[in-house]
């Protein structure tokens, strides 16, 4: 015979006590592959781990997302670190999760796209917010780990090609689960402290999808975007991409390519100048020189017999114009004899069947007027 009876909600309470007080169960790390993911309105998670023969139910609060690294999606394997839960009204159990790890290239290949698509509908790498590099920066602010070869690299390729810049340096993890937060702060402080920053480099040398995945994460995505100054994306080598590659004003393959594109080369420059200022000096010499020949080509009576020639020639052209002003002079014409025909009203007439028998007209002469009457019209009638 069993023991006295219990209730229902007694059980529970008392597995859900056991469950509690268990050292495994409230510190436990699961491998599965995620599927059945819910995004609740109130920001929590829902989703169902499983492996080949078994499955569990997960929740993910809201308060923890901002320690999970990945944007999770169907499919992804993960290992899900939590305490197991008795959610007493329904009976069931769950694995309340704390943190997630990817697990996997694959998994982490899905989490990347799976970000990179999200960020894209957002609008956060579309080319009209691209700020343009300044050409002749006074302060670059550097985002990346103190030590290593890649901070060497840039320092020497900068100050070798441009020694008056002046170059900051922010040092930061740039692997590990907490460096995403320390870039994303980095580029923070530097517009906040440093708004006079010209550009900011942020990047690592190369590495695993694994290690570069700090530069994979939205914390750092979104302070790349956010940025006033101009940023650029310099992560791994040439094949290796980035979400902050996407995000940035300018990727750049290399950090070593980061410090060319940042700065300009004095020594070209210099080079540049110097060979304007040698083209401009050489087009001056010859330009005098060429007057200075001219000048020695027309001497005074040369300049003088010039002058007059085309003094002359002027005189020809305004006597030849007097001439064809005066033949077309009405008056000239009339002291040959002609005269101007008026009607009564004045106004002047070119036919003779203009005027009756009778009409009044007046012929207009060189030196005077004369009235006169219309006895007859004689002539064809046009």
């Amino acid at each position: 015979m069993a023991i006295k009876p219990v209730t229902v909600s007694q059980l529970s309470g008392y597995i859900k006590r056991v469950l509690q007080s268990d050292p495994l169960l409230g510190n436990v790390s699961v491998i599965g592959e995620t599927s059945n993911l819910k995004f609740h309105g109130s920001g929590h998670i829902y989703f169902t781990l499983k492996d080949e023969n078994s499955k569990i139910n997960c929740f993910l609060p809201s308060d923890k997302l901002k320690n999970i690294r990945y944007e999770l999606a169907d499919g992804m394997k993960i290992i899900a670190a939590g305490y197991i839960h008795l959610y007493e009204k329904g009976g069931s159990y769950s694995l309340n999760i704390r943190d997630i790890e990817v697990f996997g290239q694959g998994s982490l290949s899905m989490a990347f796209q799976k970000l990179k698509e999200k960020l894209e509908k957002e609008g956060l790498f579309d080319t009209k917010h691209k700020k343009p590099l300044p050409k002749f920066p006074r302060k670059i602010a550097i985002v990346t780990s103190e030590t290593g070869a890649a901070i060497e690299d840039m320092l020497k390729i900068i100050k070798s090609r441009n020694n008056i810049v002046d170059i900051i340096i922010f040092p930061v993890l740039v692997q590990g689960a907490c460096a995403a937060e320390e870039i994303s702060e980095a580029i923070g402080k530097i517009n906040t402290l440093y708004p006079e920053t010209d550009i900011i480099i942020t990047g690592r040398g190369g590495g695993s999808l694994e290690e570069l995945w700090a530069f994979n994460e939205e914390i750092v995505a979104r302070s790349i975007f956010n940025s006033v100054i101009p940023v650029i994306s310099a992560v791994g080598h040439e094949i290796d991409v980035t979400i902050s590659d996407f995000v940035a004003d300018r990727r750049a393959e290399t950090p070593t390519a980061a410090a060319q594109m940042s700065v300009p080369d004095i020594g070209e420059l210099k080079a540049y100048i110097k060979s304007l200022k040698e083209t401009l000096v050489s087009s001056i010499i010859h330009g005098i020189q060429n007057k200075e020949r001219l000048l020695e080509a027309y001497n005074i009576e040369t300049l003088t017999n010039s002058f007059k020639n085309r003094i002359d020639l002027f005189a020809s052209q305004a006597n030849a114009l007097k001439i064809k002003l005066d033949a077309l002079n009405p008056g000239n014409i009339m002291a040959l004899g002609y005269g101007a025909i008026l009607n009564r009203d004045g106004k002047l007439v070119g036919s003779a069947f203009a005027f009756s028998p009778g009409d009044e007209l007046t012929v207009v002469f060189a030196d005077g007027n004369a009235l006169c009457s219309v006895n007859e019209i004689t002539g064809v009638k046009g």
